[in-house]
């Protein structure tokens, strides 16, 4: 997709296109009306400057969108609609060490139980090794702290996303 094709997109496939990117309905939303755009850094200013407004709600829902790392398996199943974006972002953990693996699958599921959202970080780049160290470091942290680390990570990956999808 280019940028002009984006900014000549009707809104509501403009609105998918940003859903692809993050699942924030209310984000998505604001970036398809805020069209046109200039260049892919403008959008990743707008993008930013709406990050704040969001509520927790619009986080956790995009969150949701999300396997868990390391879970490759689910990127096929329930999240079809950025598990390519998912699947590329997480390919460090893909023949990774299978005991970090499974040391990653068990706190992932300690850090659900305890916040009730995945851990999110923005994996593109990462070692499976680097993603163990900070789920065991942010593991101990309350859910309203976890919420706003979590975002950051979350608007880390929409970025990533809209510059991939506009260079593709």
């Amino acid at each position: 997709m280019t940028l002009d094709e984006l900014n000549r997109l009707p809104e509501p496939e403009a609105y998918q296109w940003f859903k692809s990117c993050c699942e924030s309905t209310t984000w998505s939303r604001f970036m398809a009306q805020t069209r046109p755009y200039t260049s892919v850094e403008q959008i990743k200013i707008v993008a930013t400057e709406k990050w704040p407004s969001l509520t927790d709600d619009d986080y956790l829902e995009a969150f949701k969108a999300h396997p868990m790392i390391g879970d490759i398996k689910t990127l096929e199943a329930k999240y079809a609609n950025t598990s390519g974006l998912a699947e590329q972002e997480q390919a460090s953990a893909i023949g990774a060490d299978p005991m970090v693996l499974e040391e990653l699958h068990r706190l992932n599921h300690l850090y659900l139980e305890k916040n009730h959202f995945i851990f999110i970080i923005c994996a593109t780049g990462q070692s499976a090794e680097n993603m163990l160290a900070a789920i065991k470091e942010r593991i101990h942290n309350d859910t309203k702290t976890e919420i706003a680390l979590a975002a950051q990570q979350q608007l880390k990956i929409a970025l990533l996303r809209i510059e991939k999808g506009l260079n593709a």
